[in-house]
């Protein structure tokens, strides 16, 4: 499949896909952070974190299978190796290892601050290819991260 049997101009679809493989990193390595958070958490907040990075994990997981379908979509394959998604994604890893409940939330948020910004270009860059599954799919994404983005920070007390 490519491009062209969806109604949509490879060209204009590349840059689309570049970023979109681009995001799958970022979220390969954002759900494995959640992993560790949820892995590790300890303390009086265990109980409402534990729950809280499951839901987030089990969204994060279906987000890359949607990604990846979504590129494989668009007449591409998506990175598969975490070779790929270490060397291209923004977001670093952390040791997730004894941390606070309070380190834990901060890195996510300072994840989710990263994956928004992207969702942002890749719906302007979609747009402009005039992919409208691409912008509806990674606008439901940005919602998501959104919307947690001011729980978890209500979390840790920043305006």
């Amino acid at each position: 499949m490519d491009a062209k049997e969806i109604s949509l101009n490879e060209k204009e679809v590349k840059p689309v896909v570049d970023h979109l493989n681009e995001l799958l990193a970022n979220y390969h390595i954002h759900y494995q952070k959640i992993r560790g958070c949820h892995w590790n958490i300890k303390g009086p907040s265990f109980f409402t974190l534990h729950a809280k990075f499951e839901e987030m994990y089990t969204v994060a997981v279906q987000t890359i299978d949607d990604l990846a379908e979504r590129i494989l979509t668009l007449g591409k394959p998506p990175y598969s190796t975490f070779a790929d998604y270490i060397s291209v994604s923004t977001i670093k890893e952390v040791n997730t290892i004894g941390q606070t409940d309070t380190y834990l939330v901060k890195a996510l948020i300072e994840d989710m601050a990263i994956l928004i910004e992207k969702e942002r270009e890749i719906l302007d860059i979609s747009a402009g290819a005039g992919d409208d599954g691409t912008n509806d799919l990674v606008n439901s994404f940005m919602q998501y991260k959104e919307k947690n983005t001011w729980m978890l920070r209500s979390f840790v007390n920043e305006d």
